[in-house]
Formats: C-alpha cells, structure tokens, sequence
C-alpha cells in the first residue's frame, strides 16, 4: 500500500502581526494556499520570531484560517508564544487552528 504524503507549506510570521504586516502577511498566506492542488494540505505558520500580535494580526489569522477551510486545508500555528495561546483561548478561537509547540 502506498502511503499519501500532506502537502505542507511553511510561512514564517513577521515579528509583529498587526495593523501593518495583515496585507502582505495574508497575500502570502493565500498564495501558499493557492498552490496547494489537493485537499487535506496544511499551511504552517511558524510563529517562532512573532512577539506580539494585535487585534488586527488576530483578525488576519481567521481570515487565513477561513480561506483555508473553504479548500479543505488545515491551518498550523508552529511555535505560537503564551500571549498568542492565551487570546485564541480567551477569543474561543483556539480550537481553529492546530497548534504545535515543537
């Protein structure tokens, strides 16, 4: 049996994602989503150099994540800080994305 391998693509946050870096933070988001021609792929956002993320940054993220669901992708928020954990758990928006720590 031949086993299917996920499209994954990997976009690095900005070190602030807010009012200023949502355009072209989310202009790249979907043209990674775009390239993907098979559903069940996932967009990683490594957030390893992200410190803070405002409203605006936060609003771009469910823009992302809905854009993503409409193609049948999953969205990974890689290495997300505590503050980030605390408001997608404070916000219940926790649960739409797939979290990784590692």
């Amino acid at each position: 049996m031949m086993a299917t391998q996920v499209d994954a693509r990997v976009l690095a946050g900005p070190t602030n994602l807010g009012l200023e870096t949502r355009v072209e933070f989310r202009r790249a988001a979907v043209e990674l989503m775009d390239a993907m021609t098979q559903p069940g792929g996932r967009l990683v956002i490594d957030l390893t150099a992200t410190r803070t993320v405002d409203s605006a940054g936060l609003g771009v993220l469910m823009l992302i994540q809905r854009h993503a669901s409409e193609r049948r992708l999953r969205v990974v928020l890689k290495r997300p800080n505590d503050e980030l954990k605390f408001l997608l758990a404070l916000t219940k928006l926790d649960d739409l994305f797939d979290l990784d720590a590692a």
